[in-house]
């Protein structure tokens, strides 16, 4: 078998129809399906049981799939290898990172990093910081807002000060604040804003999954918001604002850059970890 043939197992399993892996691999569906017919044939048993729920793997299956999964990480660890010894940037760059970096930030600099080095194959998760924290065990790279991750080699990127926005002047009377989904870090920096500015109003009365859908709620006039610094440059121009402080100190928001023990000596970590430095110092 080829190490195709065990991806196209993952992404069966994964897509759960050979119409979706078709769609998500951009390979026809009579393709797979005799690609698939050729593995079970091979293999010597079903890998797959069809349902009306989908795919669903059987006991044979089960082992299988355990086993692509192996296979793939085992060549993932050769390529590596390979490439460390010959001093090559190539590879699979794993990386973790926090939904505002990875929706703001992120597209442009993978784009400057893959034209420079084209040989490197990312792998990329998403998440709120505090998911990214607790899963990054398989990333060479986690970008994380708040507090760096724990015996991890850290590098701060930047400070990020928060401001309150609204489409009304600030502090004229109670307003609803429209709250998102974030990690502990970030609500412990809302609790003590809220707890020692008494000056400002606070209907808690709407929370939403995303900072993007809070901005966009604000800015249409159904409440206040929270929202850093690097991600309002226009919104400043055109909405009442009012930084976070404690004690006369901005109130921000960290971002760091945590590299996995040991994998700096992989060239492609080393150089993804150079490229995305020089451009916050740039």
């Amino acid at each position: 078998m080829k190490i195709e043939d065990y991806q196209l197992l993952l992404d069966l399993n994964q897509c759960r129809t050979i119409r979706k892996t078709a769609k998500s691999i951009l390979i026809s569906q009579p393709a797979i399906t005799q690609r698939l017919k050729y593995i079970e044939e091979h293999l010597g048993g079903k890998i797959f049981l069809r349902t009306p729920k989908g795919l669903l793997p059987t006991p044979f299956g089960e082992v299988v799939l355990t086993h692509a999964e192996n296979v793939l990480d085992q060549e993932d660890m050769l390529q590596e290898k390979l490439a460390q010894v010959e001093g090559k940037v190539a590879g699979t760059l794993s990386l973790g990172a926090s939904s505002l970096y990875s929706q703001h930030f992120l597209p442009d600099l993978l784009q400057s990093f893959t034209k420079a080095y084209p040989d490197v194959t990312i792998d990329l998760v998403t998440g709120v910081s505090e998911e990214i924290r607790q899963a990054a065990s398989p990333f060479h790279i986690a970008i994380v807002r708040g507090e760096p991750i724990e015996d991890y080699e850290s590098f701060h990127l930047w400070s990020d000060p928060l401001f309150l926005l609204d489409t009304v002047p600030i502090g004229k009377g109670e307003r609803p604040l429209i709250e998102f989904k974030s990690d502990p870090g970030f609500q412990k920096l809302i609790e003590t804003w809220m707890a020692r500015d008494r000056g400002i109003l606070v209907k808690r009365s709407i929370k939403v999954d995303h900072f993007e859908t809070a901005k966009q709620m604000m800015m249409r006039g159904l409440g206040m918001t929270v929202l850093p610094s690097s991600i309002i440059y226009e919104e400043k121009d055109t909405y009442s604002w009012l930084p976070l402080e404690k004690e006369g100190q901005a109130m921000v928001r960290e971002t760091w850059a945590c590299v996995k023990p040991g994998s700096r000596a992989l060239p492609q970590v080393e150089a993804f970890l150079n490229h995305m430095r020089s451009e916050v110092s740039g």
